[in-house]
C-alpha cells in the first residue's frame, strides 16, 4: 500500500515515517509533504495513495482544505498536537485521529481501521468537520530578546510587522521594534484576519495602525505608522479594494 505523510515538522513526519515501517513494512512512503499548497498540486497531479497520514494544522492553513479542492477516495488517519477536533466524531465513522507523538499501538489499530474503512463515507466526514471545524486558535503573544533579557509582548500591544534585510520584526504600540522568528508569510497563518492585514510583501499592519492614511498615486493608500520612518508604508494596488473591504467590516 503507499501512503503519503503531510506534516510540516519534520521530526514529526520522520517518527511517523519510522514508525510505519516498523509494523507495517509493506506499505511504500510514496511522499512526505509539508503544506495544503504542496499537498493539491500532488494529489491533482495523479498521484493516488492508498492511505493517508495528515497532520490538521500545517503551515499554510488546515488540511481539511486539502480534500475540499482534491477529490480523493483513500482513508485518511489524522494526526495532530491538540485534542478538540471531535475525535469520537472520526473514530466511530473508522477515521482515526492520532495525538502527537503518535504512539506504536495506537498506529497499529488506526492501520487497522483504515485498512477496512469504505471511502466514500470518509470523504462526506471530513466535508461536515470541516465546515462544523471549532475556531482556530490564533497567536496571541510573541517571546522577543532584548539584549540578556527575554520578554513577552501581546499581541494587542502590536502594530505592524515588516521585513527589513533578511529579517522580520514586530512594532508595538510603545513604538519599539524587535526581530522575531517568523516571515511574514507565517505570520498570515498564525494570525487573526480580522486584526491583521497584509498590505505588501514588506509590511503587515494591524487594525489599529490604520488610523492615519492617505491618498496615494494609482489609486494606493500609504499609511503612518508612529515609530516606524520608512515613508513608504504603501498599501499595494492588487491588495487595495480587499483591504478597504477589511477596514469596513
Amino acid at each position: 500500500m503507499k501512503v503519503l505523510i503531510i506534516e510540516d515538522e519534520a521530526r514529526a513526519a520522520n517518527h511517523l515515517e519510522r514508525l510505519i515501517k516498523k509494523v507495517a513494512p509493506e506499505m511504500d512512503i510514496l511522499a512526505k509533504l509539508e503544506s495544503v499548497r504542496d499537498s493539491v498540486e500532488f494529489l491533482s497531479a495523479g498521484n493516488e495513495p492508498g492511505l493517508i497520514f495528515s497532520d490538521i494544522q500545517l503551515a499554510d492553513g488546515l488540511s481539511f482544505e486539502i480534500f475540499r479542492q482534491v477529490h480523493i477516495k483513500c482513508p485518511i488517519i489524522f494526526t495532530t498536537a491538540w485534542d478538540h477536533y471531535a475525535i469520537e466524531a472520526f473514530n466511530t465513522n473508522g477515521i482515526d485521529y492520532l495525538l502527537k507523538p503518535v504512539e506504536e499501538e495506537r498506529l497499529v489499530k488506526a492501520i487497522g481501521k483504515a485498512r477496512q474503512f469504505s471511502p466514500m463515507p470518509m470523504l462526506e466526514k471530513i466535508l461536515a468537520m470541516a465546515g462544523n471545524n471549532p475556531e482556530k486558535r490564533y497567536k496571541s503573544r510573541f517571546l522577543v530578546k532584548i539584549g540578556e533579557k527575554i520578554k513577552t509582548i501581546p499581541v494587542e500591544e502590536i502594530t505592524a510587522f515588516y521585513s527589513l534585510e533578511k529579517a522580520t520584526y514586530l512594532h508595538n504600540s510603545s513604538n519599539r521594534s524587535y526581530c522575531i522568528d517568523f516571515a511574514l508569510d507565517q505570520l498570515e497563518t498564525i494570525l487573526n484576519p480580522d486584526t491583521f492585514f497584509r498590505i505588501s510583501r514588506k509590511y503587515m499592519v494591524s487594525l489599529k495602525a490604520c488610523g492615519n492614511m492617505t491618498a496615494w498615486s494609482n489609486s494606493r493608500l500609504k499609511l503612518r505608522i508612529d515609530g516606524i520612518d520608512d515613508q513608504e508604508i504603501i498599501v499595494a494596488r492588487e491588495r487595495v479594494q480587499e483591504f478597504r473591504e477589511w477596514l469596513d467590516r
